[in-house]
């Protein structure tokens, strides 16, 4: 069951060539694509923040 490092750091080599790496126009795309979801989310999260905040001191009876 033991290998010795060496065979294992050829096996390393021959399932690391068979690995499809993207291009980067992917790359680009799908980090552009990251960046716009996280916008999103951070708006999303906002508002609800916002609505709950309100919702919360009308119930409060608190005044600012």
């Amino acid at each position: 069951m033991a290998t010795s490092p060496f065979k294992f750091l050829q096996e390393v080599r021959s399932e690391t060539a068979k690995v499809v790496w993207p291009t980067r126009r992917e790359t680009m795309i799908t980090t552009v694509m990251v960046f716009i979801m996280v916008a999103l989310a951070s708006v999303f999260f906002f508002v609800a923040d916002q609505i709950i905040r309100v919702v919360v001191t009308f119930v409060l009876g608190i005044h600012s």
